[in-house]
């Protein structure tokens, strides 16, 4: 591969399939990064020299990678992913040489599970099944440590001079964050029965000096940052061997938020997720202050500030690709930007519908010039705890070129709305979910917006499993549906999937298939296929480990037997494939079927067939 392939990921190119982030920075020698980027049509790691302007290709897989980290030592660190999820780190030196597993030896396999890299030492947790091993050494050599932890935990940050590390599991579990020592012993826990409780990673090591009156922590003590949930929002929270648990309650946010520390001191940048769209801050903990980071509306998708107090940000709207951003004197020369593609041309618009438990938030995008009721596809987002954003997607910018507008709903469930708009599942797991969607139906019907006759579903993921279960609950309001890479089947998806995706589903339905074998059936779309009498498109993968095969396969011939039709796409893929071309093939059938069964596509346009004649 040449340097000329290199882009950053997700910003330009649909087929470089990756969370866009900000590329990883050495910490003793900034000039030095990676970052996930295009490598035609695959996701793989690049190298970056900030002075000399020259990149690199650091892995070149069939399969694609898009997980990397820098150690201040200015060793890529990456993670050699299979298509089921599992894997390895690997190093290779910044200038280039031979990969080397990451603490020498046999490569420990299982999913990742949490990366810490403060220098001298490292702390690497993998999964595998349902027990935690975190290896705790240096880079290239054997592991001085090897912890093991039951349960679906990860390792949420190491702090070499106090040799503690964090572990997280479930944010409301009984031991949402234990504290150990790099010899097992165990320091503190901390419980999220009373509120949620998220650990976001230890800060900087440092002295020992005071300010403002407010203590800092001892030389070589540790101080953990963490984010605690009550009924009305969130709050940031910080933990030292010393002090314990301490609660900033002036620090407090409607919405979900995350944060990081910033370099050289106790200041705190916080992203908050709110409606949509993303507002970044400035918390000093010592001086109990805040300060809104300037940045225009829009979406943040990553975020990270400099010791001198400089802001950068990953920053996409709905017509803008993502771009950097930078705020204060500082200025890091990234990688060049690929060519933008002309912006989104369309109205767009925010729609709040009155619902049960609030009003219902949906980004609408509309074709230019359209005036009337006319077609529209609803776009859903998978999870159920993540939200559509204002952001950049190439799906939005296809359906309104062809003439379709498009619904972004962010029903209950849906993170970026607080707490209670996460708890809210009133009708149970995901029939909460299609009510919302039929509701902004109704209201976009009653609008003159959606012509009754053609509004339509595209999902993937736990997007997928709510076309699938709309369509068969609702039959009369759906004229399309396009499910990719869907739960089907539910108690199946149990019984197949990962043990971190069983543990989630057993907490969201209060129980296993076994135990609540009636909930999981009254939320589950095979027992509804005899109403589906849509158009459907399945696209589902061989190798997805997230929504196994074998029970969409279930699933169509249920859909079958009871009288029902389905066009399907299987791919030979995992549920997050990093090479794109796979991403292009979704991309290009479910556009052209959903503009034939919405009666919207352009003059000349015929749904494709793929070569296995499907």
């Amino acid at each position: 591969m040449t340097a000329r392939a290199a882009q950053p990921a997700g910003e330009r190119r649909a087929y470089a399939v990756s969370r866009p982030v900000l590329p990883a920075v050495c910490r003793d020698a900034p000039e030095l990064m990676a970052f996930a980027g295009d490598a035609e049509g695959r996701c793989e790691i690049f190298a970056w020299h900030a002075g000399t302007g020259e990149r690199r290709q650091v892995t070149d897989r069939p399969e694609g990678t898009a997980r990397c980290a820098i150690d201040p030592d200015g060793v890529i660190w990456w993670f050699a992913e299979r298509a089921d999820g599992t894997g390895t780190w690997l190093t290779q030196d910044f200038a280039g040489g031979a990969d080397v597993p990451a603490f020498g030896g046999e490569p420990a396999r299982g999913r990742p599970a949490g990366l810490a890299l403060p220098g001298g030492t490292a702390a690497a947790g993998l999964l595998d099944g349902d027990r935690l091993t975190v290896r705790v050494g240096r880079r290239g050599e054997g592991p001085l440590r090897t912890l093991r932890f039951d349960g679906q935990a990860r390792l949420a940050g190491y702090a070499p001079a106090a040799g503690l590390l964090a572990v997280a599991r479930a944010p409301g579990h009984e031991r949402a964050v234990t504290l150990h020592t790099v010899d097992g012993g165990a320091v503190a826990v901390l419980s999220g029965r009373g509120g949620r409780i998220w650990p976001l990673g230890f800060a900087p090591e440092r002295g020992g000096a005071t300010a403002g009156g407010a203590p800092e922590p001892a030389a070589g003590g540790a101080e953990l940052l963490l984010v605690r949930e009550d009924e009305d929002g969130y709050r940031l929270a910080t933990w030292t061997p010393e002090g314990g648990l301490r609660a900033h309650a002036w620090c407090a946010f409607d919405t979900e938020i995350t944060a990081q520390w910033v370099p050289g001191g106790r200041e705190v940048l916080v992203r908050q997720e709110r409606h949509g769209r993303s507002l970044l801050v400035l918390c000093d903990l010592t001086a109990r202050t805040r300060r809104a980071v300037p940045v225009p509306g829009g979406t943040v998708l990553d975020a990270a500030a400099d010791e001198g107090g400089a802001v950068h940000c990953l920053w996409t709207d709905t017509r803008t690709p993502a771009r950097v951003l930078s705020t204060g004197t500082a200025a890091r020369r990234l990688p060049p930007p690929p060519p933008e593609p002309p912006p989104l041309d369309a109205e767009l618009r925010d729609l709040w519908t009155p619902g049960e438990d609030g009003p219902v938030h949906t980004l609408l995008a509309l074709p230019p010039g359209r005036t009337g009721p006319g077609p529209v596809v609803f776009l859903i987002h998978g999870g159920p705890a993540r939200h559509d954003k204002d952001a950049y997607d190439p799906a939005v910018h296809s359906l309104v070129a062809s003439g379709l507008a498009v619904a972004r709903v962010n029903y209950r469930g849906s993170t970026g709305y607080g707490p209670r708009w996460r708890a809210a599942w009133g009708r149970g797991v995901g029939l909460t979910q299609i009510e919302d969607l039929a509701a902004v139906r109704t209201d976009l019907v009653d609008r003159g917006i959606a012509d009754p006759g053609a509004t339509g579903l595209w999902g993937t993921s736990w997007g997928g499993y709510l076309v699938l279960l709309a369509l068969g609950r609702q039959p009369g309001l759906w004229r399309a549906g396009v499910a990719v890479k869907p739960v089907a089947d539910y108690a199946a998806a149990w019984a197949l999937g990962t043990p971190e995706l069983r543990a989630l589903d057993t907490a969201l339905f209060g129980g296993t298939p076994d135990e609540v074998p009636g909930r999981y059936a009254r939320s589950s779309p095979v027992t509804y296929v005899a109403g589906v009498r849509a158009p459907l498109l399945v696209i589902a993968a061989t190798r997805d480990a997230k929504c196994p095969p074998e029970q969409v396969r279930g699933y169509l011939a249920a859909l079958r037997a009871a009288g029902g039709t389905c066009r399907e796409l299987w791919l030979d893929s995992g549920h997050d494939g990093h090479d794109g071309a796979g991403h292009v093939r979704v991309l290009r059938h479910s556009l052209y079927f959903l503009a034939r069964e919405l009666r919207a596509s352009r003059a000349g346009v015929s749904a494709p067939r793929d070569r296995e004649g499907r």
